[in-house]
């Protein structure tokens, strides 16, 4: 059954946790894609990764890609994707700051997902609710992600919103739940 469900929140939202508990209750050998980069003198990021990866139990396959998830075999699976942030920005530093390009190469992404026979598990940070980037790079990239999140969120069956831990249903086989 294909179906995709986008998890969107703020920083420690519980966004992962809620995303992989949905998970196994759908299959004892779910795969995690991570498509953060890693870089060998960042040791707080390598940290964070690491906790992440012990959050995660045996029956967990993970697998590392920062471009082209759509490629993997995944035909028939439950995949949690984490995340959108690291994804897009994979796609920004490729493309020297290109937000056309990088939301061109993410959408063919996104729409390559929505072919595969698959449950998805997309996590996202929201953007919009917090301090406004500094830079212009970083102001590109907030509305690089804003436009990110909004076509996940119209490709998806079900959008979850993440607030203090609590889940809320904002959309739900294709129904928004304000216009109920």
């Amino acid at each position: 059954m294909h179906r995709i469900i986008f998890i969107t929140g703020g920083a420690r939202s519980g966004k992962s946790r809620y995303a992989q508990q949905k998970a196994l209750e759908l299959s004892q050998a779910p795969v995690y894609v991570a498509t953060a980069k890693v870089y060998a003198n960042d040791e707080e990021f390598k940290q964070r990764v690491n906790r992440h990866i012990t959050d995660r139990d045996s029956r967990w396959k993970s697998i590392e890609e920062q471009f082209h998830v759509s490629k993997l075999p995944l035909e028939n699976k439950v995949v949690v994707i984490d995340c959108v942030t690291l994804w897009l920005t994979n796609f920004f530093s490729l493309h020297k700051y290109d937000i056309e390009k990088s939301l061109e190469g993410f959408k063919k992404e996104i729409d390559a997902l929505k072919k595969i026979n698959t449950h998805f598990f997309i996590i996202s940070n929201e953007i919009g609710m917090g301090v406004h980037a500094e830079t212009e790079i970083g102001r590109k990239f907030t509305d690089l992600q804003g436009w990110a999140n909004q076509y996940v969120a119209e490709a998806a069956d079900e959008v979850v919103l993440m607030v203090s831990g609590i889940p809320m249903k904002v959309k739900e086989r294709g129904t928004l739940n304000a216009e109920r």
